[in-house]
């Protein structure tokens, strides 16, 4: 009787912990669908609704380049181990921005999935675009054309300014992505904030659309707000020295560097479904969705083991900032991949 006794409380145990067993695998396997769940809707809500056809593209006002293209997503397996780049941007949409549009920040990032190797150049949103490169009646500086674009037409704006910019560099641009700084400083406050050393005292004030920089040279811990702040600095009016374009590049470059290195640290369900509704809610591409699924699983193959900057200086000259053409031609090489994978004379490898 004890002997059954004994065998009937270690039955009990066992299945107490086949129970244990289940109930955390199952809850391991809900979360998995919890967050494949976020990551499809994030992906949908990233993606572009539909892909313009060419009839639409060339009904735009901008000359078509030879070197210009729409990726297709019959060709993605067939084109694997090509080079791919893109066109990043950041807007404000912030409340209280006065629903500019201008893009803040603007990159062409090319990696190449054979040789692991990353060429970004930051393009310096005061640089000119002549009407003759942009087909329009005068010229305009280079952040102007998703804002010019997206008021004619928003389902096309991304496909339209990715072929201008595609047209007027002559390097083959796959894909555009779009992401409003409020998402971005709700990115950065989400992975815990950055910390950051600060090159200098930066204060500026525009109660017209909110700003407020209020940073202290230094190694220090910033918010979300401030990592913003930190990027979008160029002039005060309260005292602190003024900011280039080149330094301001360097800052977007040091920061875009951090957050994708705390992208591929993070740890944990929760953590991972909020920064998925932060990106579903902030970025737009010109993508289609099933396109996107197949990038996002060829994850490991784009990604670069080294990223090269190339740092664009010019000398402003109103309204324009100025590049040397022989420094805009070395770095447009670079992306098209035609250089060797160093140019001294402008390119700093992080």
């Amino acid at each position: 009787m004890r002997k059954l006794m004994k065998t009937m409380r270690k039955r009990k145990v066992l299945s107490s912990f086949l129970l244990l067993t289940l109930l955390v695998v199952g809850a391991a396997s809900g979360y998995a669908a919890f967050l494949m769940n976020k990551w499809n809707h994030a992906l949908d809500q990233i993606a572009a609704p539909i892909v313009p056809s060419t009839n639409d593209i060339q009904t735009s006002n901008y000359p078509v380049s030879q070197t210009s293209h729409t990726s297709n997503t019959s060709n993605t397996t067939e084109n694997e181990e090509k080079p791919l780049t893109l066109l990043l941007t950041a807007i404000d949409e912030r409340s209280g921005s006065q629903g500019s549009l201008n893009t803040d920040v603007m990159m062409l990032f090319r990696v190449d999935p054979v040789t692991h190797q990353g060429t970004v150049v930051s393009i310096p949103r005061d640089l000119e675009v002549s009407a003759e490169k942009s087909g329009l009646e005068t010229s305009h500086k280079a952040n102007y054309f998703y804002a010019y674009n997206y008021n004619k037409n928003k389902e096309t704006a991304l496909e339209e300014t990715k072929q201008l910019f595609s047209n007027v560099y002559q390097v083959p641009i796959d894909h555009m992505a779009v992401i409003n700084f409020d998402g971005f400083r709700k990115l950065i406050d989400q992975l815990g904030g950055m910390t950051v050393d600060v090159d200098m005292d930066m204060k500026y004030q525009d109660e017209s659309d909110g700003t407020d920089i209020n940073l202290r040279k230094g190694t220090q811990r910033l918010n979300g707000k401030q990592v913003l702040d930190y990027i979008r600095y160029r002039k005060s009016n309260l005292g602190t020295a003024e900011s280039s374009d080149m330094e301001r590049n360097q800052r977007e470059q040091f920061v875009l560097n951090e957050l994708l290195d705390k992208l591929t640290s993070i740890n944990g369900v929760t953590a991972w479904g909020k920064v998925l509704d932060i990106m579903g809610s902030s970025i737009k591409t010109d993508i289609p969705a099933d396109e996107l699924r197949t990038l996002t699983k060829s994850y490991r193959d784009y990604k670069p083991a080294n990223v090269q900057y190339i740092h664009l200086d010019g000398t402003w000259e109103s309204p324009y900032l100025v590049v040397k053409q022989q420094d805009l031609e070395e770095a447009l090489e670079a992306l098209r991949g035609e250089t060797e994978s160093s140019i001294d004379s402008i390119l700093q490898t992080d």
